[in-house]
């Protein structure tokens, strides 16, 4: 499913579960109907399974928003505290929507426990109290955190969620990876597939293609991390600068959003340093998971200039985090936007898309584990591998089996919306902001709360889209540019467009290099096509000598299906 199918879905006030492999861009939607939601006067409540997920978003945690805080039982004397409290039943009561991140992480028994507290507060017999619960996730990711010799009950488990009757969205698309190889890497694990060639492929990741930047290390424990951290920083002899971080609001929730800020409260760099960025900025030029080198600290205010593996020099000035409750801040730090990088833990990683990383699997303990660190980086080019055991590229059983499940759901969900007329999902979806107690937002409208991003009722299709810079002129790369996508998510794009007849052999022989003998070329390809078929691109690749590379592979792919349609 596309992100703008996923969008118009969220709108109607359905219950989603919005999942989706690594940068398909789960958190791009899910901040583009919050955006939605704010400028139709909607109040969202926005939480996380844990306090690190929590500030990726600027919310709390579900266990904070709901009271439950440690506890992992509901008696009927804890229940009748929580919704006994002025704070909790005001919050519960104004929220007309409630958001789940990380959602692979959340226990199930703790989902029920949500359920039961929400429907109590607002004394309504339909799940979650009548209100509308996006899950975000995906449970291929770091499961919940269970007492040893433990299994974990996941959210899909409990009873909360068979009542919620969950429309899964499963986005398609991919916005981080643009290698084939890793793609077609992740998708084996996913699929409990990895065969003694994926493993020769990880053991021959020996080298970082990228000299001037150092790689982050991932390790799977914290020990390991700071060891590394604090022994490299040491052996640097140049100009150090200590960040202190300052903060205000609630104190209790202030404590929180400190341990869970991926900057630290004390942030000591040096010249040389390798650092890693903690947010995204967009404007400034960095995303959470850009890597870095201390090179310089501007000499008026002091704070580092970082340069990154793209020869770009940044000045890193700080920013905030915050928690956030109905528009109301509740607590606020502001910190250079920075770490050090020479190792960060696969826990912390999770959500970040490194440029490069090193990988210590050895002593990978729980599911996923591998799964989550091989898929923080975007190409086989930027990941070396240090080492792994027999529990590294395991997945978990119960979750391959599901994930069919979701799969097929998101399917039967995309038919029946497309079957409907807009008119009616339209309507659904004004007659959701109206019981909501909003305003339908009019066109061009921009949220109160997170700046200029006009909000969309209806928006052309990412398909189209592409198609219309093809018969522009465009090329595959500066299509990607222009669309701020990566090269892998156009080609998918162009496949489809191409299966359903919507661009011609003419239309896309613009996508032809035009130092490239394409009749001799797709000759050869053709041919390889014959003798291998053409559901896998790596044969067609090897078959011709490796001589042209996957982008050319895939073109000849596509025309080589319209001849046989």
């Amino acid at each position: 499913m596309t992100q703008s199918q996923t969008l118009e879905i969220l709108k109607t006030g359905a219950n989603v579960f919005l999942t989706g492999e690594p940068g398909s861009g789960k958190t791009h939607v899910l901040n583009e109907y919050i955006d939605w939601l704010d400028t139709a006067g909607i109040h969202v409540a926005v939480t996380a399974s844990t306090g690190i997920a929590a500030t990726h978003i600027g919310g709390m945690t579900i266990h904070s928003w709901s009271w439950i805080g440690a506890r992992d039982t509901l008696s009927a004397y804890d229940l009748d505290s929580i919704t006994s409290k002025e704070k909790v039943v005001r919050r519960v009561k104004k929220a007309q929507v409630l958001v789940i991140d990380e959602v692979s992480m959340l226990d199930g028994k703790i989902l029920d426990m949500v359920d039961k507290i929400t429907k109590t507060i607002r004394q309504s017999p339909e799940a979650f109290g009548g209100l509308q619960v996006i899950i975000v996730g995906d449970f291929f990711q770091l499961p919940p955190v269970t007492k040893h010799g433990e299994v974990p009950c996941f959210a899909f488990e409990s009873g909360a969620w068979e009542r919620a009757r969950f429309i899964t969205c499963y986005l398609t698309e991919q916005h981080r990876q643009e290698d084939e190889m890793l793609l077609g890497l992740l998708a084996s694990i996913r699929s409990d597939d990895v065969q003694e060639d994926h493993y020769t492929l990880l053991s021959e990741q020996t080298e970082i293609a990228f000299p001037d930047i150092e790689p982050t290390k991932l390790f799977t424990h914290n020990k390991d991390v700071d060891t590394v951290n604090d022994a490299k920083l040491k052996e640097l002899k140049t100009e150090a600068a200590t960040y202190r971080m300052e903060g205000k609001g609630n104190k209790q929730v202030l404590e929180v959003l400190k341990r869970n800020c991926l900057s630290p409260e004390v942030l000591e760099l040096r010249r040389e340093a390798m650092v890693m960025c903690t947010k995204n900025n967009f404007e400034a030029g960095y995303v959470n998971g850009t890597l870095g080198r201390v090179v310089d600290f501007d000499y008026e205010d002091g704070f580092p200039i970082i340069e990154t593996s793209d020869e770009r020099r940044i000045k890193m000035m700080p920013m905030p985090w915050s928690v956030e409750e109905d528009g109301k801040v509740l607590a606020e730090v502001m910190q250079v936007p920075l770490r050090l990088a020479w190792a960060i833990t696969v826990h912390k990683s999770q959500g970040m898309s490194l440029d490069a990383a090193e990988i210590d699997l050895r002593n990978a303990f729980t599911y996923g584990q591998g799964y989550v660190a091989l898929s923080r980086v975007r190409t086989l080019e930027g990941m070396r591998v240090l080492g792994l055991n027999n529990n590294a590229l395991a997945v978990n059983p119960k979750i391959v089996s599901q994930d069919e499940h979701f799969k097929v759901e998101s399917e039967e969900a995309e038919y029946a919306f497309r079957e409907m007329e807009d008119e009616e999902i339209l309507k659904m979806q004004q007659d959701f902001v109206k019981t909501s107690g909003g305003t339908w937002p009019e066109e061009g409208a921009v949220p109160k709360k997170k700046g200029p991003r006009g909000t969309r009722v209806k928006k052309e299709s990412t398909y189209e889209v592409t198609r219309g810079l093809i018969v522009e002129g465009l090329k595959v790369p500066q299509i990607a540019k222009k669309r701020e996508m990566v090269s892998s998510t156009i080609w998918s794009h162009v496949e489809k467009l191409a299966e359903e007849g919507r661009l011609s052999r003419e239309e896309l022989g613009v996508l032809i290099p035009a130092d490239v003998s394409w009749k001799a070329v797709y000759l050869e390809l053709a041919k390889a096509m014959d003798e291998h078929g053409t559901e896998k691109l790596k044969p067609i690749f090897e078959a011709t000598g490796e001589k042209y590379d996957y982008d050319l592979v895939r073109l000849a792919r596509i025309m080589y299906t319209l001849n046989d349609s």
